[in-house]
């Protein structure tokens, strides 16, 4: 009894330190994050033209933003950009991540050129695209290809899809590279169990190679989904929220709200609301990682 209760008090004792490690990171997500976030929330309950004065408004702003038509068809851009972002930019890099996670030397060569548009901005992406898509001076004008000539940004029907493949094209290696270490991480010996039965490569895949990245999976749909809140550098250098509204986004009307029309309460109230978005799909994704959240794509194995 006196030894358990010996090593009980040493243990206490001994993770008593560690939480000091920890103190740098709370200090740096208060001042950073918690601070910065209380103050919106109080800028969207006044009034505040970004020079003169801050009164007081109540919520005045949140009326104002809720019944606007703009704003309501900002969230359906957004969400129409998160779900068709999403669709394109899953199944593609989790393909790809499992076809560059190959030993293959040819596949490590392919794995470079994949991932170049890690290297570039979105600005810089942005940029390249509006002049690759100019109707006049573009790629299909220089080329001489009428089906390539056309007004993709100007067209309302066209710049979604556009502004979808772009998206697609830059952020596909970064995720596609996070599934190439997952799918490295998977023991060489259930795909040798599951030859040795007769499986082929794509039962392995389903089979195998899905369930072990289920944590990866989440991890992934998590900065995608949330990570489509964050594009407004690539819209607003591209598109600029047009054609009219078609792709103003939550992010890019917010910024326009503040910054164009001089309304800091008001975009504080649109920021308050892609907070809470975001933290509610976070969330929401989470969670399908069940309960035990330190289980690891090695279990059962």
């Amino acid at each position: 009894m006196t030894l358990i209760t010996s090593k009980r008090h040493r243990g206490a004792h001994d993770a008593g330190p560690s939480g000091w490690f920890v103190a740098p990171a709370l200090v740096f997500f208060v001042i950073f994050a918690v601070v910065p976030l209380v103050g919106v929330i109080a800028l969207s309950l006044a009034s505040w033209n970004g020079i003169g004065a801050i009164t007081w408004a109540g919520f005045a702003n949140w009326a104002k933003v809720l019944v606007d038509p703009v704003t309501g068809n900002a969230l359906v851009v957004t969400a129409k950009i998160m779900v068709f972002s999403y669709i394109v930019q899953a199944p593609i890099s989790i393909l790809l991540g499992a076809f560059v996670a190959g030993k293959q030397r040819y596949r490590a060569l392919l794995a470079v050129f994949y991932f170049i548009p890690l290297l570039l901005s979105s600005a810089a992406v942005a940029i390249a695209f509006k002049a690759l898509l100019d109707p006049n001076f573009g790629l299909g004008a220089g080329l001489g290809i009428p089906a390539l000539a056309q007004d993709w940004l100007g067209n309302p029907d066209l710049v979604l899809f556009v502004v979808i493949f772009v998206i697609a094209w830059q952020f596909v290696p970064f995720h596609t590279l996070i599934y190439q270490g997952a799918v490295r991480q998977i023991p060489a010996s259930m795909y040798e169990a599951a030859r040795l039965d007769g499986a082929g490569t794509i039962a392995q895949f389903f089979h195998i190679t899905l369930p072990q990245l289920k944590y990866t999976i989440i991890t992934s749909s998590t900065l995608m989904v949330v990570g489509s809140l964050t594009y407004f550098d690539l819209i607003f250098i591209l598109t600029a929220g047009g054609p009219g509204y078609s792709t103003r986004l939550l992010p890019l009307h917010m910024y326009l709200t503040g910054f164009r029309s001089n309304d800091m309460g008001a975009a504080a109230a649109l920021g308050v609301i892609l907070v809470v978005i975001g933290l509610l799909l976070a969330l929401m994704l989470q969670r399908l990682g069940g309960k035990d959240r330190s289980a690891n794509q090695t279990e059962g194995a």
